[in-house]
């Protein structure tokens, strides 16, 4: 790994709150996979990439807010509350703890455990 995984990961987010889908899923491996508590099982990164475009329709900003961060070989379990500003003034947080296994520089598994709170 040529680059520290903390700095990959914030570039990573600082994309996904650009919404650029793009940007976050050439950072994943061809065939990185994904794992949601959201009852949609597993999924491939493009899959996700393309529910997060939909879900980001209705969004004017996201910000993720990481407060832990734990890192070892390759993989990194986060904490992290992501606020949202929908389009219409609703504001909502995601707090969530995600696993991000990494193969080389790129991420090449999400797992994620995440609830809603209105805010």
């Amino acid at each position: 790994m040529d680059t520290d995984i903390n700095d990959l990961l914030d570039e990573g987010l600082r994309l996904l709150e650009a919404k650029d889908f793009d940007g976050f899923r050439a950072r994943c491996t061809p065939g990185a996979s994904l794992w949601e508590n959201d009852g949609n099982g597993e999924q491939t990164i493009d899959q996700r990439m393309e529910q997060f475009a939909e879900f980001a329709v209705n969004v004017e900003s996201l910000h993720y807010d990481v407060f832990r961060r734990f890192e070892r070989d390759g993989e990194v379990l986060q904490q992290h509350v992501l606020h949202v500003l929908g389009t219409d003034g609703s504001r909502n947080q995601v707090h969530a703890a995600v696993y991000f296994r990494f193969d080389g520089d790129l991420i090449d598994r999400i797992e994620e455990y995440g609830y809603q709170v209105p805010a």
